[in-house]
């Protein structure tokens, strides 16, 4: 029984990959100690690799890939722009299935409570995914593995290695497996606020404008970067916030934006 699973497995990897091999990226190179703690992951996981490689690239970071430049193997970005891609669907289609009444408006509020930094980085933590990573010097040195940017990317790189190895249906049973109960807390209440919703619909309605966000700086060694976004709402408001990446910043600086609308209509923004 146990053969024929690792020949379905090989079988399924060469069917997928066969004349276009390492177009998902090289993977380092993998040791025995090092293939042991990726099928131990591979259990947490609950998806089988033909593959182990393209999981070894999804927990790849461009920290390793930089400073071991000889070995010639891909990070994990390529994979974690696929990665989130997937998510948004399988998210979609599962929110769309669970809220058969629910316009497109609250559809969106709900997978933005549970498609965030917030959520994924506590997930990829449940994972131990932390501690599988390939992280440079800098990087491992300024506590990039507890991150929670480096563990909510790399979690959407591994949606990406497991849809590229599985395809589809291994991918949703993954992101099912994990968002139920998410979806479940969010309708408890918000896991997360979407602070740049709530001021593009105030922006909208009361100044028939959209808010714009521009990075007006960034502080700090690329390792551990502090991102300063401002956010202009007509000629009305026009303020900064810091963030340790841009979506985080352009969060804060329309909380505050919202936090200072309210404060001149003398009441409180929704």
């Amino acid at each position: 029984m146990e053969k024929k699973s690792m020949l379905t497995g090989w079988f399924r990897w060469f069917r997928w990959n066969r004349g276009k091999e390492d177009w998902w990226g090289r993977s380092a190179p993998l040791t025995r100690k090092r293939r042991i703690a990726l099928r131990v992951l591979e259990k947490s996981l609950g998806h089988s690799f033909g593959s182990i490689e393209i999981l070894n690239v999804a927990l790849t970071h461009r920290s390793y890939a930089n400073e071991n430049a000889h070995l010639g193997c891909a990070d994990n970005e390529r994979l974690e722009f696929l990665g989130d891609a997937v998510l948004q669907l399988c998210t979609s289609n599962l929110l769309m299935r669970l809220f058969p009444g629910d316009a497109e408006g609250q559809l969106s509020k709900r997978r933005t409570s549970i498609v965030n930094e917030r959520p994924l980085a506590e997930l990829a933590r449940q994972m131990n995914l932390g501690s599988f990573l390939l992280l440079g010097k800098g990087e491992e040195n300024s506590g990039g593995r507890v991150k929670s940017s480096i563990l909510s990317d790399t979690f959407e790189a591994v949606i990406a290695s497991i849809y590229l190895d599985g395809r589809y249906p291994a991918a949703n049973r993954f992101i099912e497996r994990f968002f139920v109960p998410l979806i479940r807390e969010e309708g408890q209440g918000l896991i997360y606020h979407d602070y740049k919703s709530d001021l593009q619909e105030l922006a909208q309605g009361r100044f028939r404008f959209i808010p714009r966000y521009e990075l007006v700086g960034e502080f700090g060694p690329d390792h551990d970067k502090t991102f300063e976004m401002e956010v202009t709402v007509a000629d009305v408001v026009s303020i900064r916030a810091l963030g340790k990446n841009k979506k985080e910043a352009e969060q804060e600086a329309a909380r505050r934006a919202l936090d200072l609308l309210a404060l001149q209509e003398g009441g409180s923004v929704p």
